[in-house]
């Protein structure tokens, strides 16, 4: 029999594997998904690894841990890093850029960061973005979950986008990057410049060493720099984000010429347009390569591949061919020495903590005015942005948002509005190029249960309440399902909490621009109110 001190050096050894996967400063429990895992806990996993809008995924190795980053757009906080210890399991840690410039004190559909690179540099974590209309920027940390430097303007210039850095083994370090036809006039070039050795500045000397209109690749974009015996290697996704391809660029010179061979497809699967991210080795000799599928609603969910490398170019996926892979649906987890417990990102909140879980972002820069957090009343939402003609609430600034995490899943939340003057509104949206809201009100003294849909949001549309019941309560449960595979909406609401009743009419979910339509909570007030009316959210639960 064991006696009690090996007993205890057991337990105390248990505990630390147990919480060494556990990266949510909003727990000390590792976060488990109750709608979406990867991990099979069987030694295999399942791709998506992450069913979630994180478009143009890049990730980084630093020892025994991975770090991922994302495009954000015009969602605040942006830049979202994440983090796991074998590449199935992941958790997010921070954000690198809590605020945008004053652009972003509205919201901006579709601008801001596109398309990052994560890179580790002597001591220092980097992530270089794009932004179309101003040109590469980059902050740097040697903490990855923050905080982190101000953003450098590396490189001015329209349409300069999904820019990566690459430090050479002889300290020099280039940019390479492509182009938004939106502002540039012209897509499907690669780029490389020179840079200093602290990557904080690039010359704007410009060699373009790959053009894929010329060579049936159109639309190549998103490249990622690296060196592997001997050879430059650009990764960069053509063809276009719904059926495109990966493409690897190659050449003994950094700036080429580069020639260049498609490593994967989508093959026999249906996994389309499988392309943009990085690829990795592990500790133990392993390549692997993430990259996104586009899910429509859904946004562009993160898929995990094996990569092998046959005559000094990369094969990802399977490679029935030993020529060019596929996307797997299932495969064996990477190699690790330990074991690590499953974690998947956060999606419920409680509210019962001093700060906002990291899934939540706004539809703008974050006003202290906005919100705010008691382990009593929960999250309180204060309706100060106020809604103007047409009544649009992707225009809102204050709109609290989250990324679908699963193909079905419901969103649950209790709400109390305390309003200070009619027409003061709180509750659920499923927001997107179209979207649809259930949500609490007060009119003429009386509270009303209302489920509205509001058509072209992006191009100033309209609205239409589709049915609205009388309440006796200023207090409701408020709940979406959202079913696969096209992101069926339906609303409903409860006076207890236990008996749910169905609330308006069915509501296809519609991706916003470049990214996947949100779950979203909001309070605002009409056209000139006075201030003072606002919401209790008691928890927000994803089932």
């Amino acid at each position: 029999m064991m006696n009690n001190k090996i007993k205890f050096l057991i337990a105390v050894m248990g505990i630390t594997i147990f919480l060494s996967g556990c990266s949510n400063p909003h727990t000390t429990i590792p976060y488990v998904s109750k709608v979406w895992v990867a991990d099979n806990g069987d030694g295999t996993y399942k791709n998506p690894v992450l069913y979630a809008d994180y478009s143009d995924p890049d990730i980084e190795r630093v020892g025994n841990d991975y770090y991922m980053t994302a495009s954000s757009f015009s969602s605040i906080p942006c830049l979202p890093v994440l983090h796991s210890r074998d590449l199935v399991n992941w958790s997010i840690i921070g954000h690198a850029l809590p605020k945008y410039d004053d652009r972003f004190n509205n919201p901006q559909p579709g601008n801001g960061v596109w398309a990052p690179a994560i890179r580790y540099q002597k001591n220092y974590f980097y992530i270089y973005w794009g932004d179309p209309d101003i040109g590469i920027l980059m902050v740097k940390s040697k903490n990855p979950a923050g905080p982190w430097d101000k953003p450098i303007l590396v490189l001015a210039g329209k349409g300069l986008i999904d820019p990566c850095p690459f430090w050479d083994d002889d300290g020099n370090a280039y940019l390479v990057h492509a182009w938004a036809k939106s502002r540039a006039g012209f897509n499907g070039i690669l780029t490389v410049h020179k840079m200093n050795a602290e990557g904080t500045k690039a010359d704007p000397q410009r060699k373009d060493v790959f053009n894929g209109n010329d060579t049936n690749n159109p639309t190549i974009e998103g490249p990622k720099f690296y060196k592997q015996n001997g050879f430059y290697y650009i990764f960069a996704p053509a063809g276009g984000v719904k059926n495109g391809w990966q493409l690897a660029l190659r050449s003994k010179y950094v700036y080429g010429p580069y020639e260049y061979k498609i490593v994967m497809d989508q093959g026999s699967t249906n996994i389309n347009g499988p392309h943009q991210g990085g690829w990795v080795e592990t500790p133990s000799g392993q390549f692997w390569f993430i990259h996104f599928q586009d899910k429509g609603p859904y946004g562009r969910v993160v898929h995990l591949e094996p990569m092998q490398w046959i005559n000094d170019w990369p094969v990802i996926g399977i490679d029935e061919d030993k020529d060019k892979g596929q996307p797997v649906n299932k495969f064996a987890k990477p190699k690790t020495k330990k074991f690590y417990p499953i974690i998947t990102p956060a999606e419920s909140d409680e509210f019962n903590s001093s700060s906002l879980g990291l899934q939540w972002q706004w539809q703008a820069n974050t006003q202290s005015n906005w919100y705010a957090l008691n382990k009593n009343t929960g999250l309180r939402l204060y309706a100060i942005n106020q809604i103007e003609e047409p009544n649009n609430l992707s225009l809102v600034p204050n709109i609290l948002l989250q990324k679908f995490p699963a193909p079905d899943f419901a969103a649950t939340t209790k709400v109390k509005l305390s309003p200070n003057t009619d027409n003061i509104c709180a509750g659920l949206i499923i927001m997107g190029s179209d979207y649809a809201s259930i949500y609490i009100a007060k009119r003429n003294k009386e509270f009303f249960i209302s489920q509205s849909i509001y058509t072209n949001a992006l191009q100033a549309g309209k609205e239409q309440i589709i049915q609205e019941r009388p309440l006796q309560s200023d207090s409701i449960y408020l709940r979406i399902k959202v079913s696969s595979p096209d992101a069926k909406c339906q609303f409903s609401y409860s006076t207890d909490g236990n008996k749910f009743e169905s609330l308006g009419k069915q509501f296809t979910a519609k991706p916003g621009k470049w990214i996947g339509a949100k779950i979203s909570l909001f309070a605002v007030s009409p056209a000139n109110s006075q201030p003072g009316g606002y919401a209790d959210f008691d928890w927000f639960h994803i089932e």
